[in-house]
């Protein structure tokens, strides 16, 4: 079993910055990629940034040139740095994790981001 740990939501106005952290441990053989999901209230959940293990990053349309996805050094560790904060980035954010040997997908229990106007 992995388990991650996310921190750094929060309440913030328009135009401000939030950093996301998750963390992940337990019984970790390889890890594929990490990245970050957002679901809104009446959404469907939805990609936001994801980072492989190789160091290639991707990203929503929304998110490209304002949010920022990177990781430590053991890999263990994703980060998002999220700046110009809209209204519309209100959601509740999960961390992801693909883990190969097993197979397994793991999320986190989601983290609160409010932007207010």
């Amino acid at each position: 079993q992995v388990q991650l740990v996310e921190s750094g939501g929060g309440l913030v106005q328009a135009g401000g910055s939030l950093r996301l952290s998750c963390a992940a441990s337990g019984s970790i053989f390889r890890i594929v990629r990490m990245g970050w999901y957002r679901q809104a209230p009446g959404k469907q959940r939805e990609l936001v940034a994801v980072i492989t293990s190789g160091g290639n990053t991707d990203y929503a349309d929304s998110a490209k040139g304002r949010f920022t996805i990177s990781r430590d050094n053991a890999g263990n560790t994703v980060y998002m740095q999220m700046n110009n904060l809209k209204p519309e980035d209100t959601a509740v954010y999960y961390c992801y994790l693909a883990h190969r040997i097993p197979t397994v997908d793991y999320w986190g229990q989601g983290t609160q981001v409010t932007v207010s106007s």
